[in-house]
């Protein structure tokens, strides 16, 4: 009999709210769109994104295009802010 291994959901914090991740990583777009629906936009609109409880109390910044290794019970925190 062949078993099937299925990857287990990762349980992580966005913006105080658990979201369940199957991937190993996730990048900064992913976690905005974690965060916010629809994904806020313009050219006064920053995002910041930092999270911390990752892989060996690691935690710091996500920058756009950058991806960061996920680790159960990790937080991030995602901010929108005006630039005017």
């Amino acid at each position: 009999m062949d078993t099937v291994q299925t990857s287990k959901a990762t349980t992580i914090i966005v913006n105080a709210r658990e979201k369940q991740w199957d991937e190993k990583k996730i990048s900064f777009e992913e976690v905005v769109r974690l965060a916010y629906d629809p994904v806020p936009s313009g050219p006064m609109v920053e995002i910041t994104v930092t999270y911390r409880k990752g892989e060996h109390g690691k935690q710091g910044t996500l920058t756009a295009k950058e991806t960061v290794k996920v680790h159960e019970g990790m937080v991030f925190n995602v901010v929108v802010t005006d630039k005017s």
